[in-house]
């Protein structure tokens, strides 16, 4: 049986970084053959590993530490007002947690939302095979958080079930709702998941301090980083 002594990696020849610019990056994977089970991802995951479809990676980049590994524990996780008033703003919503899969409902949600809020970005342009493969291939226990209004489909998080807790691998919203923060309020719905099946972490992947994109993440507190193999509290003033 594949263990973490017996996975082999690799590691992608330097290509231009996705998230900062004039900056080239590397890749570990994990062996596409091998046989990932739910216990072995969860150890990757807490090595600071990420699923991407059937690929597991995490940064390699021999002269740059930028992408930090981030999780949350639920236990200790205090919303603040702002966070509050989130939830709040949504509890008109139906949320269910539906096994991983395609369909045209959740495909035609995702393409606006790529075409709309990430056309600068590599996943432009959307199809449905970039769908399937990132979303629905290599699934373990994989599960996506319907956001429904009056049984029309707005939100859509894709989350991995984990031996420790959860991984918030995607999530997709209607550009027209973007007054509900539906991003926010998806860390938050796992957040109550994770603590509804009395498990501890939702990993929420990585976050880099120079990219204005992820400073989401550090809005939820405490939030602990995976810093020279060991996971610690990042301080408030990161």
């Amino acid at each position: 049986m594949t263990n973490l002594r017996t996975l082999a990696f690799f590691a992608t020849p330097p290509h231009d970084c996705s998230y900062l610019p004039d900056r080239e990056a590397t890749t570990m994977f994990v062996d596409p053959r091998a046989d990932i089970n739910k216990r072995l991802y969860s150890q990757l995951t807490t090595l600071g590993f990420r699923r991407s479809g059937s690929h597991y990676y995490r940064p390699h980049c021999e002269a740059c530490s930028a992408c930090v590994p981030v999780r949350l524990n639920a236990e200790r996780f205090v919303a603040d007002r702002s966070q509050r008033r989130v939830w709040k703003r949504n509890s008109d919503l139906q949320c269910e947690l539906v096994p991983g899969r395609y369909s045209e409902e959740y495909y035609a949600l995702y393409e606006r939302y790529i075409r709309l809020r990430h056309s600068d970005g590599d996943m432009y342009p959307p199809s449905r095979e970039q769908f399937t493969s990132f979303l629905v291939e290599g699934a373990t226990d994989t599960w996506f958080l319907e956001m429904r209004l009056d049984d029309q489909l707005i939100g859509l998080a894709v989350v991995d079930a984990l031996e420790d807790g959860l991984s918030a691998i995607y999530t997709v919203f209607d550009p027209d709702q973007d007054q509900r923060s539906l991003g926010s309020f998806a860390i938050l719905w796992q957040l109550e998941e994770v603590r509804r099946r009395d498990m501890t972490y939702l990993y929420l992947g990585y976050w880099i301090k120079a990219c204005r994109k992820m400073n989401y993440k550090t809005r939820f507190r405490p939030i602990e980083a995976l810093v020279d193999g060991h996971w610690q509290e990042l301080p408030e003033s990161r």
